[in-house]
């Protein structure tokens, strides 16, 4: 008999001393994204014990097929951390995993660094961003997923793909609709739930929803700080990996 799919997660090992030897850090990707887009990011951790790992319905992980409710994301988090402490790093919709799981797990996650989780269930969010699609809510998934990876990446880069990479990426349709039908029908998490320290990146080229929302999560956490990348966007582990870096480094001071 064949065994049920499982998540894939992956753990490296720290590879020098340094400040962060003996330290653990989760990273938890976003939407339409995959575990391996951290490697920039993980070259710049060499001292830490670094977990990645596909959520469930991407790349390694695309057997287990979308999540059926947020909350599946947040115990996929949990099991994940196997019942050690660790720092977790949320990319867009990963923010909002960590942030959920720190909300109910601060034993798991005592500290947690997001970077520019969406929040399309305010009412000022902005119906046509990538995070709600509100208007593609009648397409086929492939179609959504096409039209998420060309806003996100760019129509020539989306182009330029190889075609079974194309057909990979549409083929993960459902599990990114399940994500936005997840986001835009409630708060997935409670503000004044989260008691643990938290980093809220934004990049200073992001787009104003992203911006704005990012400054008003901190708002609404109890222990939160703003911290900004000037010259980076929304996916500033891929452009900028050394300056985020530098910003998860400064995790652990805030425990």
């Amino acid at each position: 008999m064949a065994r049920p799919a499982a998540l894939h997660v992956v753990t490296r090992e720290p590879i020098e001393e340094g400040p962060g030897t003996g330290r653990r850090i989760v990273l938890v990707h976003g939407s339409m994204d995959r575990a391996s887009s951290f490697s920039r990011l993980t070259s710049r951790l060499r001292d830490f014990t670094v977990v990645t790992y596909d959520r469930r319905g991407y790349a390694g992980s695309a057997a287990l097929g979308p999540a059926e409710s947020f909350e599946d994301q947040v115990a996929d988090l949990v099991s994940v951390l196997d019942g050690s402490p660790a720092i977790a790093f949320g990319h867009s919709f990963g923010g909002n995993v960590v942030l959920a799981a720190a909300a109910a797990h601060p034993e798991l996650v005592p500290v947690a660094v997001v970077w520019e989780a969406p929040q399309p269930w305010v009412d000022w969010w902005p119906r046509a961003s990538a995070s709600a699609s509100v208007g593609l809510a009648e397409v086929e998934p492939e179609e959504q997923a096409e039209w998420f990876m060309r806003r996100v990446v760019g129509e020539r880069v989306w182009d330029r793909l190889p075609e079974s990479t194309r057909r990979q990426r549409r083929a993960e349709g459902p599990a990114l609709q399940a994500e936005i039908s997840s986001l835009v029908s409630r708060p997935v998490f409670e503000a004044e739930d989260v008691k643990v320290p938290v980093l809220v990146g934004r990049g200073g080229q992001s787009r104003p929803h992203h911006r704005r929302c990012s400054r008003e999560l901190v708002a609404s956490l109890a222990r939160a700080e703003l911290v900004e990348i000037p010259d980076a966007g929304h996916g500033a582990h891929l452009t900028h990996p050394s300056e985020l870096a530098a910003i998860i480094r400064r995790a652990p001071d805030l425990l």
